[in-house]
């Protein structure tokens, strides 16, 4: 099998590549990438000679044409994408063409080379936007309220690989993943923010202050390992067309998250906990709680590792990153 996987230098994407290459010995792994983009996410794989890597951009078609031509993969994970929902805020057009048009270049590659690989399209639960407590939990019905820019490009992207199913028979399955986080999370993301600022506390690099947002946010967490090995069951075992709500089994508030983070600091000192009005969004989803059960019948898949072993693997993620870079900070 010869798989595809669009941002592989990314979080999930350096995460299934290593999740394959790992368990499915057997597979070629092809990765896409643009040419300024750092590598510091798959460091540990650019000796794997199971793994090739492209430069290659989503937003300019013929360079897709190009590398799906040479490929000719039997599966696409399509996990490219601006993926940053307060960058969206700040560029919202630029969100829209990485993530819409980028989409719609990936499925004209395909559609004009007269290929036929399985291509997953990575939606999103921001989707859903701000729903009721009737709505909870989120099954793949619930209307959709997008709330940011990012969201925005996330139904465009979702209703792409629809409507090239119906239109066109490009086997398409969707996803719309809910929080998950690991080792390597970008830090904008809040759990991963709350743990760098946690380590460069530990190591002198900041006050001993975390910088917070909106802690009554409530999110449902899954570890980034379990979502690839979802991905990759996706791909084996789902009919194309189908959609998927995927989340962990796990939920809590914001705040209660951030208590179990600081319980597993080494800091010897009080860390102060401190509202920041910038980390406020202009619009925020509050409450994301998903039903998995479609895609747990689907697949048979369930979260294993649980999210106290996230969290602390994050951590201890920051604390080697940190240290990496101390030669070059001092």
């Amino acid at each position: 099998m010869r798989i595809l996987i669009t941002g592989i230098t990314g979080f999930v994407g350096s995460h299934l590549a290593e999740y394959v290459s790992a368990s499915h010995p057997q597979t070629e792994i092809f990765g896409i990438k643009r040419w300024r983009s750092p590598k510091d996410n798959i460091r540990h794989l650019l000796n794997d000679s199971k793994i090739r890597i492209h430069d290659c951009d989503l937003r300019d078609l013929g360079s897709l044409i190009r590398v799906f031509g040479d490929v000719k993969p039997d599966v696409i994970f399509h996990l490219a994408a601006q993926s940053f929902v307060t960058t969206s805020y700040m560029a919202p057009l630029d969100t829209l063409e990485c993530n819409i048009s980028g989409t719609a270049n990936l499925l004209e590659a395909i559609r004009i080379l007269k290929q036929d690989p399985i291509v997953h399209i990575c939606s999103s639960s921001e989707v859903y936007g701000q729903v009721t407590q009737a709505d909870i939990p989120i099954r793949e019905t619930c209307a959709f309220r997008p709330v940011s820019p990012y969201a925005v490009s996330k139904v465009g992207e979702d209703m792409l690989g629809l409507m090239y199913w119906e239109a066109y028979k490009i086997r398409t399955l969707r996803t719309r993943m809910f929080t998950h986080s690991g080792p390597r999370r970008g830090e904008v993301f809040v759990d991963s923010f709350f743990a760098q600022q946690v380590a460069r506390i530990e190591l002198g690099l900041q006050e001993p202050v975390v910088r917070v947002g909106n802690l009554d946010s409530v999110r449902t967490f899954a570890d980034v390992r379990d979502t690839v090995r979802a991905y990759w069951l996706l791909a084996q075992k789902c009919p194309p067309g189908e959609v998927y709500n995927i989340g962990g089994d796990i939920t809590m508030t914001i705040r209660e998250m951030l208590d179990r983070l600081l319980a597993m600091t080494n800091y010897p000192g009080k860390i102060e906990v401190r509202v920041d009005p910038a980390l406020i969004r202009p619009a925020d989803v509050t409450l994301q709680i998903p039903s998995s059960d479609k895609f747990k019948a689907a697949t048979g898949w369930k979260p294993e590792i649980p999210y106290k072993q996230t969290l602390l693997d994050m951590l201890n993620y920051w604390r080697q990153e940190l240290v990496r870079d101390l030669p070059a900070k001092h």
